[in-house]
């Protein structure tokens, strides 16, 4: 039985429709990621699934559990770190995790969460004098404090620096192997294909691909570009007819063929077949960029 399971999931605000008919399931044990520009739906979608909004339609079960009608259970076994969250300014760190420890039967060590996400230091320090990237942190060890079986990240490295979001990253690694299964919100591509197992991109309000990071990248067409600088001309149909190749273009001296499957051995042979040496032979792999591009469009510009 799935972790979580959404189906058919619809939330509108006034007229416009936030999440439209969105389903996924989470195995225990894995890290699930909700890939997404910012307002596509992705934080609407697990604010559902935390209780914290209500769905005008579909459903979602939570370890069995109703986020409406068994909230209390829920919270027990469901971590939260919220996007954007906030404490009274005056409230020390320390105080905070503290405080949060107190409201579950077998909480973490709060001093071990604290030095796990670099905040022993800051044990002593008010809130309010906290830097955003310390407040993010603190909010996911409050996320954390309760030992869940779930845990939901929302945004989990935003204003964090580079060094600190690779620690952060080693750390949900860290607590997955401790048996917690996570949901991971997030627009960071890297951050997507360094920790997901799973991925469920949304666009618009919509599901639009589920798949491994590695099935994501694989789908796309022209997924692999092939340039090189042939020794002697030939004619395309040495490559166009080949089941890996999916175009090929000349620039120049050079040619670029894109495609899939195993495109250099499959070019280089054929090629070689035709006495035809590549120079300069160059190969470039799509990225979960590139899918998630070819998923949802370009950016819109400001």
């Amino acid at each position: 039985m799935p972790v979580i399971e959404v189906n058919q999931l619809h939330k509108r605000y006034r007229d416009q429709v936030a999440v439209h008919d969105v389903s996924f399931s989470v195995e225990e044990g894995e890290i699930f990621g909700v890939l997404g520009r910012n307002g596509a739906g992705k934080t609407t979608t697990v604010e559902c699934i935390e209780g914290l909004r209500s769905p005008d339609g579909g459903s979602i079960s939570v370890l069995g559990l109703h986020p409406a009608r068994d909230r209390a259970e829920l919270r027990r076994v469901l971590g939260i770190q919220l996007q954007a969250s906030e404490l009274p300014d005056k409230l020390r760190v320390a105080e905070a995790i503290e405080l949060y420890a107190s409201f579950y039967p077998s909480p973490a060590d709060p001093r071990e969460l604290l030095e796990r996400w670099g905040l022993g230091a800051k044990r002593n320090t008010a809130f309010g004098n906290l830097s955003g990237g310390q407040k993010q942190r603190l909010s996911i060890a409050l996320a954390l404090v309760g030992n869940p079986r779930v845990a939901i990240l929302d945004e989990l490295t935003t204003g964090l620096d580079p060094q600190a979001r690779r620690d952060a990253w080693e750390s949900i690694e860290q607590i997955r192997r401790g048996g917690v299964t996570v949901v991971l919100v997030t627009h960071f591509m890297e951050e997507a294909e360094r920790l997901c197992d799973r991925i469920a991109v949304i666009d618009a309000g919509r599901v639009v691909a589920l798949d491994t990071p590695a099935g994501l990248v694989a789908g796309l067409i022209g997924g692999q570009r092939l340039r090189f600088r042939p020794s002697i001309p030939f004619e395309d149909a040495v490559l166009t007819q080949l089941a890996e190749v999916e175009s090929v273009r000349r620039s120049g001296p050079h040619v670029e063929v894109t495609g899939g499957g195993d495109l250099l051995h499959a070019v280089t042979s054929a090629l070689a077949r035709h006495q035809v040496v590549p120079g300069d032979l160059r190969l470039e792999q799509a990225t979960l960029d590139d899918a998630f591009v070819a998923l949802t469009g370009p950016a819109a510009e400001n």
